[in-house]
């Protein structure tokens, strides 16, 4: 039944609708930064997404490998992946069969020296990575963000800028599991590997 799908580079346009309605973080997919997309298409219908950009920040590259700002060239995160639901449940294994054909697509038009993705530990454990050959490197650290509360009574997320004197609260962000896929053997990554044991959650499409 494979052989009904096929797989493209596309825009962040053509895959949005889907990351609105079946991602777990549709209310902010407008405004994530997209860098390489690649669609998988049913009868000319687009019913997945794999989104890769690059490190969100250079201290990450550091912390992870060890380089510094001008040696993080190749460097990429897989920040979305999505599958409609009635393929992901009709066809097994296609969300990891997506998924290591978008990483091939990738390499053959970037240079990719390493792939790092985060699951969520509130929405899923990151059972697509562990099927598709990313070492597992625990949790990241705990953090929290400073929620503005706004006149109706409700809060927002703070993104920048000074806090001092704002009417808030400070929360705790969700941690994620980290997985890495590493190409460029000279990189050595400088988190412990932990051993991955799967959780249950209900929705493991959608990354």
């Amino acid at each position: 039944m494979k052989d009904l799908y096929s797989i493209n580079f596309c825009s962040k346009k053509e895959v949005l609708p889907l990351l609105q309605k079946y991602h777990y973080l549709s209310k902010i997919s407008r405004g994530f930064k997209t860098k390489f997309n690649v669609g998988l298409k049913y009868e000319e219908k687009i019913v997945g997404a794999c989104i890769f950009t690059g490190f969100p920040v250079p201290e990450l590259a550091k912390g992870c490998f060890g380089l510094e700002r001008h040696e993080q060239e190749g460097l990429w995160e897989l920040s979305r992946f999505v599958l409609h639901p009635d393929h992901q449940k009709k066809e097994h294994n296609l969300a990891t069969w997506f998924m290591s054909r978008a990483v091939k697509q990738l390499r053959k038009r970037e240079n990719v020296r390493a792939i790092l993705s985060y699951a969520d530990n509130d929405e899923h454990s990151g059972v697509i990575y562990a099927a598709s050959n990313f070492k597992y490197y625990g949790l990241s650290a705990a953090k929290k963000d400073f929620w503005i509360k706004q006149p109706d009574g409700s809060f927002k997320k703070h993104s920048r800028g000074k806090i001092r004197g704002v009417e808030g609260q400070w929360r705790s962000r969700s941690q994620k599991h980290r997985f890495l896929l590493v190409f460029d053997k000279q990189l050595k990554c400088l988190w412990e590997e932990k051993k991955w044991k799967k959780e249950k959650h209900d929705d493991e499409e959608e990354l």
